[in-house]
């Protein structure tokens, strides 16, 4: 008896399970960097493409002395808005694909787990899209320090100036949580030894740190293997906004059957409705072809504008070399 993608997957149960699934196996949302609440995920399920995230700025003004008579005067609390921008995206494979995976004593759980570190590298994708963006615009200019162009060994990424990239958070520095390097980049800090390597509860492999900062290593990471310049990205917890939305339309997970080719073929549809947003810089929708934008458009800087003061965007960029030119440029 031929047994078929219908007969495994309930889709509510299976999108559950993935959307889990994903939260479960991504070095992001573990350590803190994404994070994704019931807000979020409603927000992301509301109406229209852009999303509304108003805030309070912090503030200002100093003290009164107090004096015998005479009135306070009076401060105001403004406020601003952040603006997010929805997600959305889908796959589908065909049975061909998955056909190994139906022998398995649980197919279910193979099929998911493969679809969701999928969903997990799309993710890694699409954030690298847009902090290509929000680093893109000149609003955060104060959030980038590069030290490609300093003289001889000033260039290259060491504890030094690794702590300049983080001062540019002046006080609020603390805040910062974790870092996303290239292999290469990792590479080159453990063999200084500035790599520790620390087993944690739970984990089968253990976790790298950098500065007491978790590593996160994406091979998509900026890192040009001529020039030796490579990127990092330091993070805060919770810099960026995670939510899974629905829509009564637009079903998360199907199974289909194409019943007249020959043998039969079963196909297994995902989509996604989201947010991933870097919170503090507003999407401002200046370069939008559809829908919903596609990763070459969250890497355009006209469509981000930074609506928080630079402190409180818990993101910095850090750009460096690691190998110094011949000439010792």
């Amino acid at each position: 008896m031929t047994t078929r993608l219908q007969d495994i997957i309930q889709p509510e149960i299976f999108t559950e399970y993935v959307v889990q699934r994903t939260t479960e196996k991504s070095a992001l949302v573990q350590s803190g960097i994404i994070e994704r609440n019931a807000e979020f995920d409603a927000l992301a399920s509301g109406p229209n493409t852009l999303v509304n995230m108003p805030f309070w700025n912090d503030l200002t003004g100093d003290s009164e002395v107090i004096r015998d008579e005479g009135n306070l005067t009076a401060g105001k609390i403004t406020s601003g808005k952040d603006v997010a921008r929805k997600q959305g995206r889908a796959r589908m494979w065909g049975a061909s694909g998955l056909s190994a995976l139906l022998s398995g004593d649980d197919p279910m759980r193979a099929i998911a787990d493969l679809v969701a570190d999928y969903w997990i590298r799309q993710d890694q994708k699409m954030l690298l899209a847009t902090l290509e963006g929000i680093f893109n615009s000149e609003s955060m200019a104060d959030k980038v320090l590069d030290i490609t162009g300093e003289p001889g060994s000033d260039a290259l990424l060491d504890g030094d100036s690794f702590i300049d990239a983080g001062q540019l958070m002046g006080d609020a520095k603390d805040l910062l949580t974790g870092v996303m390097m290239h292999s290469a980049v990792e590479a080159y800090l453990a063999k200084r030894q500035l790599i520790e390597y620390v087993q944690e509860a739970d984990q089968t492999d253990r976790i790298p740190y950098f500065m007491n900062k978790r590593v996160i290593v994406d091979d998509a990471m900026p890192y040009d293997t001529q020039t030796k310049e490579g990127v990092i990205y330091l993070f805060g917890t919770g810099a960026i906004a995670s939510g899974v939305g629905s829509h009564p339309n637009i079903l998360p997970t199907e199974v289909d059957r194409n019943s007249q080719s020959s043998s039969g073929e079963d196909f297994l549809i995902n989509r996604r409705i989201q947010i991933l947003h870097p919170r503090g810089v507003k999407w401002t929708e200046n370069n939008v072809s559809d829908v919903f934008p596609t990763n070459e458009e969250l890497a355009d800087g006209s469509n981000w504008e930074r609506v928080y003061e630079p402190k409180a965007i818990r993101i910095v960029k850090f750009k460096f070399k690691t190998e110094l030119d011949v000439d010792g440029a």
